[in-house]
């Protein structure tokens, strides 16, 4: 059967503005000739030996595991999960101890373009937004967001657009059985320059990392910086976002693509 696929990746840049400034990565990039001085060195040889006085490319990187495109671990958002479904919870889980059968199931793509930058979807946005697509949600399937960030990746204004996902509604999606989201958005909550406004104006702290914080209570994934998500249909595909295995690690990039049987 044919197969088509798509990437929602977003490419690791460096000097594009895909964080915030203290968070970006740095790529240094070397050259088939810049290389070539130290190989030749290493054997003893010319550099005119090698060919056409050329070696290997190479980049060396500077980054967090929460650089481009990747997949949160429960381990980010706190050090406890599932405190809903065990008396105390449980220790996170880092990234090498999620489940792989969670990062390989059906897709569903929730179209929130039309909701303003800061705004924090509800369940009724969840459900409607369902509704609206004819979808109902079953057990692990990857719930990802198309938000007004992702035309911006890279842009000055990118951390600040797009609207995010708050503590209700990612708990109302983890009670249908869902423990992988995304986003093209630059955080699964709603970006820091809003709630910084909101807990200014209301003194309450809960509004910070809502959506991240529901992990404590039910355990779960989510991926950030996701891209391309206008290209795909609601549903009628699979997600792949299998991490790299950082060792116990809060986080792992991931290369998502969304799988067409076709």
């Amino acid at each position: 059967m044919p197969r088509r696929i798509v990437d929602i990746s977003s490419p690791l840049m460096a000097g594009v503005a895909s964080d915030p400034p203290h968070m970006l990565p740095e790529i240094d990039y070397v050259d088939h000739r810049m290389s070539a001085p130290r190989m030749a060195e290493e054997f003893g040889i010319r550099v005119d030996q090698l060919p056409e006085g050329e070696y290997a490319a190479v980049e060396r990187v500077r980054i967090s595991t929460h650089n481009g495109t990747h997949l949160d671990a429960p381990y980010h958002f706190f050090s406890r999960m599932n405190e809903r479904l065990k008396p105390g919870g449980e220790p996170s889980w880092r990234i090498d101890e999620v489940p792989l059968d969670w990062c390989f199931q059906p897709g569903v793509k929730l179209d929130f373009r039309h909701l303003p930058d800061g705004y924090v979807a509800t369940p009724a946005d969840v459900q409607a937004e369902l509704a609206r697509i004819g979808h109902v949600l079953k057990p692990l399937e990857i719930v990802v967001v198309n938000t007004a960030a992702g035309a911006r990746y890279g842009q000055e204004d990118y951390i600040h657009r797009g609207c995010g996902v708050g503590r209700a509604a990612t708990l109302w999606l983890l009670e249908q059985g869902v423990r992988v989201t995304g986003t093209d958005g630059w955080s699964w909550d709603a970006p820091f320059s809003h709630t910084r406004r909101k807990v200014a104006e209301t003194g309450d702290a809960s509004l910070i990392w809502e959506g991240h914080r529901a992990g404590r209570e039910i355990g779960y994934c989510h991926m950030e910086k996701l891209n391309n998500l206008e290209a795909l249909p609601p549903d009628g595909f699979m997600i792949a976002c299998f991490p790299v295995k950082v060792h116990r690690g809060s986080a792992g990039w991931t290369r998502a693509v969304a799988i067409f049987e076709e």
